[in-house]
């Protein structure tokens, strides 16, 4: 965990965007353990980016947790779906990293009893996932290192192939609509809008090696901080 937080304290958005994918997302709630890989992820480069909730450095009682420390827990809800993000940045530099898609592992049923759904439908968008695994406005301004809503980077599994696209849902702001902020699992069937010809048997991830002298997920975790060993 040290060394995920540090990736949060000094590399830049985009960096911790990539290396997310693949990151194990983890609410333990009253039910029980909920959890999936993070598999679709949108950078937030305010105060430059125009579609930042803190663009031009805004900061009212809304946003206040995007000046907050790395790691702090940004809720907001947007046409009755609240949506979970990650400041990236240290104290009063407001970036971070929208959670737009989830696969998801433990508590499989309980996330589908949530939706009401199966299948991608359960958690392949940012309210979806946010509702699957039952985030609750009380989260916000925690942190996602020590607060119930957790990364557990011992879990963490490696893509095959990034996706680097513009933003989904962000139309009259310049440059920054068609700027390649999303990172996605190419190949994984929790993107949001993926066709299905797309689709990879294995989800898009790498075979994970096995600890007999191999490279181990935490290896790949630091591995990730360099950005030219992730394929664009």
């Amino acid at each position: 965990m040290d060394e995920l937080m540090a990736l949060f304290a000094t590399q830049p958005t985009t960096t911790i965007a990539r290396a997310l994918l693949g990151m194990y997302l983890e609410h333990e709630t009253p039910d029980g353990k909920l959890g999936g890989y993070i598999v679709d992820c949108e950078a937030y480069l305010g105060p430059d980016d125009l579609a930042a909730h803190s663009v031009g450095m805004r900061n009212t009682s809304r946003v206040r947790a995007m000046y907050q420390e790395p790691g702090t827990i940004y809720l907001y809800t947007m046409h009755t779906h609240r949506i979970v993000n990650f400041i990236t940045q240290p104290k009063g530099i407001p970036q971070g990293i929208m959670i737009r898609g989830l696969e998801p592992v433990d508590g499989i049923d309980l996330m589908e009893q949530q939706r009401q759904k199966t299948g991608p439908d359960v958690a392949n968008g940012p309210g979806k996932l946010v509702q699957a695994l039952q985030i609750p406005a009380e989260l916000y301004g925690e942190s996602v290192f020590t607060s119930p809503l957790h990364l557990v980077p011992e879990r963490r599994r490696t893509p095959k192939e990034i996706l680097a696209l513009p933003r989904i849902g962000i139309p009259n702001k310049g440059e920054w609509t068609q700027m390649p902020l999303r990172f996605a699992v190419a190949g994984n069937p929790y993107l949001t809008n993926i066709r299905k010809a797309a689709v990879q048997q294995d989800h898009g991830w790498l075979e994970r090696r096995n600890s007999d002298g191999e490279r181990n997920d935490i290896d790949l975790l630091r591995s990730a901080i360099n950005e030219k060993n992730l394929r664009l």
